[in-house]
């Protein structure tokens, strides 16, 4: 039988079909508004989201490819960079009316919320219903992750029975034994890590012997970092033995590869951070920004965050224990979650800032 070209026709319309495919690939999500399609349209045709975040490129990849490949054709342009460059940056790119990130994700949600109170755009996300009321504030900023801060030691050189399970429990054991613990306790330095500063800040709000704390573990010597992984690679290598206020998604993490890393969570009371993630009224890419943040915080999102980025979630519908429910049942009570509001704002006032950081440093003996 002789080869016969397609007609002209017929591989018009096979072309047409396939370059229609990827369109329908990119439908609303289950159970989204109609009209979804059209924010999904205008966000491809701006062809890419810019986030700025505190979450390190390694943790968030496998968010940034479930989004691209949900939505193929708008890439994620990720930077990523430590709290204070982040907000450094933003504000000074809103004042000269530079070019800047779509979306804003940060670990220090008082820095966060403060941008988040004269930059952020009002949208209130498709999945809203979903989420705790305290993580969502008049829907411009919204908490997205569920993180507990935890106790860390070594556990090659504290034995299982003197792991500490409160606070109490910490500052008894450090002080029971100050030549053994000298230099050897460390945690978050306020002055440098805005993450540790407003934890400090929380721990006084939640803790009427905070003060008292801080003097018992000050004795022995406090050792302070302006980085988690500093943190974790000390104790792990028993430099330090313990370290308190450690994020408990990178211990986590850390511990399941680190037989020399041990996690404990206070019984006494638990600080949980939500990392706030806002669109910025400038968004050049805004359409983008609210696929980004929709999808932040829906089930798939949330699922990606909590069982590939090692994230809690912000949820209670996740697959597994990495969520709002899993903690809940594993402390209950114990467990603070900070609220995502104009209340983290009050000690980044100049005076109050200042007045926090040396009675802390009074209280530590520095």
């Amino acid at each position: 039988m002789r080869y016969r070209p397609a007609p002209a026709a017929f591989l018009a319309a096979t072309l047409s079909l396939l370059v229609a495919l990827p369109v329908a690939a990119q439908s609303a999500p289950p159970g989204y508004p109609a009209d979804y399609q059209k924010v999904i349209d205008a966000a491809k045709k701006e062809g890419k989201v810019i986030v700025y975040s505190t979450t390190d490129t390694k943790a968030a990849n496998p968010v940034i490819q479930d989004f691209e490949s949900l939505y193929p054709g708008i890439k994620v342009e990720y930077n990523d960079m430590n709290s204070t460059e982040l907000y450094s940056r933003y504000l000074s790119e809103q004042a000269s009316g530079s070019k800047s990130g779509d979306v804003v994700w940060s670990s220090a949600m008082d820095s966060a919320m403060k941008l988040a109170r004269n930059y952020a755009l009002a949208y209130r996300s498709v999945e809203a219903p979903k989420l705790p009321k305290w993580s969502n504030w008049e829907n411009k900023a919204w908490g997205t992750t569920y993180e507990p801060a935890v106790f860390i030691y070594n556990t090659r050189l504290i034995r299982p029975e003197e792991v500490p399970k409160s606070h109490e429990a910490f500052a008894k054991l450090v002080s029971s034994a100050p030549d053994r613990f000298r230099n050897k306790v460390t945690t978050y330095d306020v002055e440098k890590s805005a993450v540790g500063f407003m934890l400090a800040v929380q721990d006084s709000r939640n803790d009427p012997r905070y003060l008292d704390f801080l003097r018992a573990v000050g004795k022995a010597g406090l050792v302070v970092q302006s980085s988690t992984g500093t943190m974790m690679e000390r104790v792990s290598s028993g430099e330090n033995l313990l370290g308190y206020n450690v994020l408990g998604s990178y211990a986590e993490t850390r511990a399941r590869t680190d037989p020399g890393l041990g996690v404990a969570y206070p019984v006494d009371y638990t600080l949980v951070l939500s990392r706030v993630a806002f669109i910025s009224r400038s968004a050049t890419n805004r359409n983008a920004a609210k696929l980004w943040m929709d999808y932040l915080l829906s089930r798939r999102g949330q699922d990606v965050l909590a069982n590939k980025a090692n994230l809690a979630s912000v949820r209670d519908d996740i697959e597994g224990d990495n969520d709002v429910d899993g903690m809940t049942k594993k402390l209950g009570k114990a467990l603070k979650p900070i609220p995502v509001d104009l209340s983290l704002l009050e000690y980044l006032e100049q005076d109050k800032r200042l007045a926090f950081i040396k009675e802390w440093r009074g209280a530590i003996g520095k």
